[in-house]
Parts: structure tokens; C-alpha cells; sequence
């Protein structure tokens, strides 16, 4: 029981933070304002870390090498910890090292894939339920490169917007794989 309530607290307390680093980076690609309060709330959150990262890993302009260098980091340290959760012996954990680096680059791909989804599912309900929220152009402007080009492809339906839709189906058919993937991996001892 304690194992399952360890792993499940890791998993929440991680994929969260994970998600912010990742929301952090992406932010900046689509230039997003840093005034409005998702920004200030994800980099509260996330300067402990992001700001001494900073001074090694130069930011781009359009990339933040050190928020995608704190997720990484932020994967193999969850991934370490969900193996001596586990029950592995801690001094095994050197052979394992190789596995468990690919396990956390597939873990920050999922964090971002989960991403996408519960940012889509949330832009989705506050369009039907709120469309004047002031999160909304937030929503559309992070979201926007996702959905554009499926709208393009997937003609509106009297007047819906079904691309929300078929982005979470595409990202569930990903999310499926990258797990399969993760669990080959795990089990075959790469």
C-alpha cells in the first residue's frame, strides 16, 4: 500500500512540475506575454530551477534550452526515484542508467503529449462554458499551433469547431505508443 500511495504522489507531484517546465519552454515559442498571470504562475513555480539553469544553457529566441534541460533532469530524477520506490536495489541502479535515461527522454515526451491534452480539454470546456474568460486567448495562443493546421484539414460542422477533438485522438494514438514504447524498453532491459 505505501509503495502505491509513494508512487502515485511521485507521479502527481512530477508529471505536474514536468508539465510546467514544458509549458514554460513552450510559452516561449509562441511568444507568449509574460504579464499575464499563466505566465507569472509557471515561472514563479519554476525559477528555482529555470534561473540557475540559465546561467549555463543560453536561451534562444525562440527555444529555453533551460526549461527543456530542467524537464529532462526533473524525468530522471522521477524515473530514479519510481525504480527505488520499486524495490531495486539502489546499488543496481548504475546498470540500469543507460535504460533509465531513455525512460526519462519517452516520460518528457508523455509529459508533453498529457500536456497538450489537458490544455485542448480545458480550451474546449471554456469555449462552451466561458468564451469571454480572460484565459481564453491564452488557451487559443498556446494551443494555436496544434490546432491550425487541423483545421485546415477537418471542415467546422455547422458552425463546431471539431479539431479539439481529433488533436486528442491523435495524441491518445501517441501517448499509446510512447507507453508501449516505455514498457518494451523496461522489460527487455535496454
Amino acid at each position: 500500500m505505501f509503495g502505491e500511495i509513494a508512487r502515485f504522489l511521485l507521479n502527481t507531484v512530477f508529471t505536474l512540475f514536468g508539465a510546467a517546465l514544458l509549458l514554460r519552454a513552450w510559452m516561449q515559442v509562441v511568444r507568449l506575454p509574460p504579464y499575464n498571470p499563466v505566465s507569472n504562475a509557471i515561472m514563479q513555480a519554476t525559477n528555482w530551477l529555470i534561473l540557475p539553469l540559465r546561467k549555463i544553457l543560453p536561451t534562444t529566441r525562440t527555444i529555453d534550452w533551460a526549461s527543456i534541460v530542467a524537464a529532462i533532469l526533473c524525468a530522471i530524477v522521477f524515473v530514479i526515484l519510481m525504480v527505488l520506490v520499486s524495490g531495486v536495489d539502489p546499488a543496481g541502479l548504475v546498470a540500469l542508467l543507460p535504460t533509465l535515461l531513455v525512460v526519462a527522454i519517452i516520460t518528457v515526451i508523455k509529459w508533453a503529449l498529457n500536456l497538450i491534452i489537458w490544455v485542448t480539454i480545458l480550451m474546449a470546456l471554456l469555449s462552451w462554458l466561458n468564451p469571454q474568460s480572460p484565459a481564453m486567448p491564452i488557451l487559443y495562443q498556446i494551443t494555436a499551433p496544434f490546432l491550425e493546421p487541423l483545421r485546415r484539414v477537418l471542415p467546422r460542422l455547422g458552425g463546431i469547431d471539431l479539431s479539439p477533438i481529433l488533436l486528442f485522438v491523435i495524441v491518445q494514438v501517441l501517448l499509446i505508443i510512447v507507453t508501449r514504447l516505455a514498457v518494451s524498453m523496461t522489460m527487455l532491459g535496454i
